[in-house]
């Protein structure tokens, strides 16, 4: 029987110079887009769609790279995409991230290095304990709505078993204090609740309990597979050269502190877009699944009052003011355009049905990630580069230039110049799309 190392061919698929270029060319193309990570080792422990290419980072932090590592920033790391990029290439990293519930993803996938046998062994104990709570197992009282939507009697039977079998041995061990190793094993069963549902997600990860998937799969055998991915991918890091050196804080982005004055030397990093996009609610059955919230109505504690105000439900449930958004001393390199845009939004949310807070909801955006240039400022060398994969938006149709105005919110606060590279168009296609003002996305490259 072969070891799990022998198990793994890929360790000196080494690509030609010509076809790596290619490559290159191809990742810079698509460097704001996530669908290549789901292929890639580590990366792909789970599926987070708000990133960019860790190929292209990974590039990126290579051609910045001097005859010493450099020290690189994720102000919103998401689930570590950056972070892992720089172990590739050698750097030492740092990431950000306030999103409770993503920061411990990203956290346990930086986790690769730890010894893949002891993560087999400890994951293999809670399947085998969970298989024999199944055979008892009853269904808890007061299952939440979206599980019962989500999930057969079956699939939900043997997801709360590893869940059980899980609680259980971590709670037989607190006297020993908790391992890294759980963290791993909490992330597999994380990884597979998607996988085990029969109803759809959308592209940016919210559920769609109407919508019906043709395959699912079972919650053990998923398990089992998700065990051999991470483990044959902890074994690949190790053997392609990866080197330990990330940390992740459960930091918020618009606040001063952590890292030394005048330390980074390059920001990479794509933040939420102004376009409505609710990232507590991309991982709500993930938090509904672990018991940290019980309905949609939770997400606004639990995670939103954390997170950059880039929805209008946050704005809304945040019951903001816009004079008071406009007043603020942040935004006032852009104040004017800024007032225009918001008031145009305030009058038009009046003749539509859902009359969602766009106005408050651009407001509050530039006002956050004015704040977000400023902390940066004193952290980042003279000489710094600082790169934001970022995307305007025209909600109800009225247009806002966001790269411009960041780029303008970066000088004020302390930065050099700005300048944007377009990498591709968006909203082109019309069908089936609330308004018909074009969009793109790209680079925007700020010196420090």
């Amino acid at each position: 029987m072969k070891t799990l190392y022998q198990q793994i061919d890929i360790f000196n698929d080494v690509p030609a110079q010509s076809y790596k270029q290619n490559r290159i060319n191809q990742l810079s193309a698509r460097s704001g887009t996530f669908t290549d990570n789901i292929k890639l080792p580590v990366h792909r422990w789970f599926k987070y769609s708000a990133g960019f290419s860790a190929e292209w980072a990974e590039q990126l932090i290579l051609k910045h790279t001097t005859s010493s590592p450099i020290i690189v920033l994720d102000p919103f790391a998401g689930s570590g995409t950056t972070l892992l990029s720089a172990d590739k290439a050698g750097a030492i990293s740092y990431g950000y991230e306030s999103h409770p519930f993503v920061y411990h993803i990203a956290s346990a996938k930086l986790l690769w290095h730890l010894d893949e046998y002891e993560f087999m062994e400890l994951a293999n104990t809670v399947l085998e304990t969970a298989k024999e709570l199944s055979v008892k197992l009853k269904p808890p009282e007061n299952i939440p709505p979206l599980l019962l939507k989500c999930y057969t009697s079956d699939s939900l039977l043997g997801l709360f078993s590893l869940r059980d079998a899980f609680n259980n041995i971590v709670t037989l061990q607190q006297s020993q204090g908790r391992s890294a190793y759980y963290d791993l094993v909490w992330l597999t069963i994380t990884a597979i609740l998607r996988p085990c549902s029969h109803v759809g997600t959308a592209q940016w990860q919210y559920i769609l309990p109407n919508k019906r998937k043709a395959n699912t799969l079972d919650p053990f055998e998923a398990y089992k597979a998700k065990i051999y991915e991470i483990s044959s991918d902890m074994i690949f890091a190790k053997h392609a050269g990866f080197v330990k050196s990330a940390t992740m804080y459960p930091h918020d982005a618009r606040e001063q502190g952590l890292l030394k004055k005048a330390s980074v030397d390059l920001v990479l990093t794509s933040p939420p877009y102004p376009n409505n996009y609710d990232y507590a609610d991309a991982t709500r059955l993930e938090m509904t699944f672990w018991g940290e919230i019980n309905s949609w109505g939770d997400l606004q504690h639990a995670v939103r009052r954390f997170i950059i105000r880039s929805s209008s439900q946050h704005s809304a449930a945040e019951r903001l003011q816009l004079d008071q958004l406009l007043a603020d001393q942040f935004v006032s390199p852009i104040v004017s355009e800024l007032s225009e845009v918001c008031n145009d939004l305030a009058e038009i949310r009046l003749t539509k049905g859902g009359k969602k807070t766009y106005h408050t909801m651009v407001a509050a955006y530039f006002c956050d990630l004015a704040k977000v240039f400023l902390a940066l400022r004193p952290i980042c060398k003279t000489g710094s580069t600082v790169c934001f994969v970022i995307g305007d938006s025209a909600p109800y149709g009225v247009y806002v230039p966001a790269e411009d105005w960041l780029g303008r919110l970066a000088v004020s606060a302390g930065f050099k110049s700005f300048s944007f590279e377009k990498l591709r168009d968006r909203n082109i296609k019309w069908k089936n799309r609330k308004h018909r003002v074009p969009l793109h996305e790209g680079r925007l490259w700020i010196e420090g």
